[in-house]
């Protein structure tokens, strides 16, 4: 019996696709470069944000339309609310005087409120994207 020396197997080797463009070309789009670039879908991610502000709008200016509406309504229902008086003001002029300007008020504020919700929801979409894409990527947003 000859000894000859014992040979080792070669070291394994791990092999992995290389990342690179096309890789990352391979993946979808982000929403902030879908806006970027105006295309479909970008705009009807802005068509969705114009449509629920529109909404909005909508909402709050018929509800205050309807409560504009309301203190006309209230006085023929109930005439005896014309002869009353405070401070020698008739009722109904400081009902549509004074009355209308805490509820513009608070129509303004609940619009705000909303409208800036509606954007932060757009933006957390926007942003959210770019967040998501793994730390190697390459593309360009």
């Amino acid at each position: 019996m000859s000894q000859e020396p014992q040979r080792r197997p070669p070291a394994r080797i791990r092999v992995t696709a290389p990342r690179t463009r096309a890789a990352a070309a391979r993946s979808r789009y982000s929403v902030s470069r879908e806006l970027a670039e105006q295309s479909e879908l970008g705009e009807m991610f802005i068509r969705s944000l114009m449509r629920s502000q529109l909404r909005l709008a909508l909402v709050v200016a018929g509800g205050f339309g309807l409560i504009l509406l309301g203190v006309p309504v209230l006085m023929l229902l109930f005439p005896s609310i014309n002869g009353m008086s405070v401070f020698t003001v008739p009722l109904p002029w400081l009902l549509l005087g004074a009355g209308v300007y805490p509820v513009i008020l608070v129509c303004a504020v609940l619009y705000t409120r909303a409208a800036a919700r509606n954007e932060d929801r757009f933006r957390r979409l926007v942003d959210d994207d770019r967040s998501s894409r793994p730390a190697w990527s390459a593309e360009p947003e």
